[in-house]
Formats: structure tokens, sequence, C-alpha cells
């Protein structure tokens, strides 16, 4: 996968926001790895803020959604891991000032 698509593809996963924090997946820090084939089939290996998150089936339906509208993309497979762990230094420095976090 070229550049160009994997910045289309973190584009568009800016859209889908947490719905606890408000703030969107990529600049949370939760967004790991972005991947996809020559058939269009994309992986999107991410984490979530806490473990039993009761919102990650609406977060996972809510990445699919924000990737169907790349034409390249055919399908989308979402991977959860929990390693590494998420930490706030993950965020970035526009989350961290929307969220009012120091550092």
């Amino acid at each position: 996968m070229d550049q160009d698509m994997r910045d289309s593809i973190m584009g568009a996963l800016e859209d889908v926001l947490d719905p606890e924090l408000g703030i969107d997946i990529v600049n949370l820090g939760l967004v790991y790895d972005v991947d996809m084939d020559e058939e269009g089939n994309a992986t999107v290996t991410m984490t979530l803020t806490a473990m039993g998150c009761p919102l990650a089936g609406t977060i996972v339906d809510q990445v699919k959604y924000a990737l169907k509208d790349l034409p390249e993309v055919k399908d989308v497979e979402v991977n959860i891991v929990w390693t590494p762990a998420w930490t706030k230094d993950r965020m970035s420095r526009y989350a961290k000032i929307a969220l009012g976090i120091q550092g």
C-alpha cells in the first residue's frame, strides 16, 4: 500500500470519534496500523482506551463505515489489540489540548 492510500485511510478514520471522549481515534492514538492488500481488503489494527469498553462494537462499525466511501477499499477488517497498551502518551498534541491534558 502506498503512502497516499495510507493517508487517505487515516484521513477517513479521523471522522471516527470515540463516543466517550469526543475526539477522533487517530488523534487519540488508538490506530496502531492500517494495511490493504491488492484486492482492496483493508485491515485496521487498533486498540481502545479501556479493556471492556462497552462501545467497542460501535467504534468498529464506525471504522467500517468511514472506509466504505474510499473506492479502493472493498472490505474492512478491524483487529482490536491490547498490546502495546494504550496510554495518553499516544495522543496527538491536538487531542491533549482538547481534553486539557498536560504533557
